[in-house]
């Protein structure tokens, strides 16, 4: 069991990875000349194609994860650490990538009630 729930949540990182780069990376992206001079239809074409890749590894996540498929989560446990795997790596790129922005006490708590979310979510 304890195999299934690291897979999920291991392909559930990358899955996110991609989804960040997809929503955020073309702002970061910008910086570069070749990617400035595309236009919004080329960088949402290329957003797209990163995301095919966060569903490559999505789909199998909450395949392997899902309850009713063997794995150990329910549906809207699946969802909600979908949720916070998406904080945690949206975090990580803001601080390490976007070096200009930053997390404030106010994020911090905020993260805290989502977190807090997951425990009552988990909580049987």
């Amino acid at each position: 069991m304890l195999t299934r729930q690291l897979l999920t949540v291991c392909l559930l990182v990358v899955s996110n990875v991609f989804m960040t780069l997809a929503w955020y990376g073309h702002l970061k992206f910008a910086e570069w000349g070749w990617f400035a001079r595309a236009g919004l239809f080329a960088t949402v074409l290329i957003s797209w194609g990163l995301a095919f890749f966060e569903y490559c590894f999505q789909v199998p996540a909450n395949r392997i994860g899902y309850l009713e498929n063997g794995g150990p989560f329910s549906m809207v446990e699946l969802k909600v650490i979908q949720e916070v795997v998406s904080l945690i790596v949206f975090s990580l790129v803001l601080v390490f990538v976007f070096k200009k922005q930053e997390l404030t006490m106010n994020h911090l708590i905020g993260f805290g009630f989502l977190i807090l979310a997951v425990y009552f979510v988990f909580k049987k």
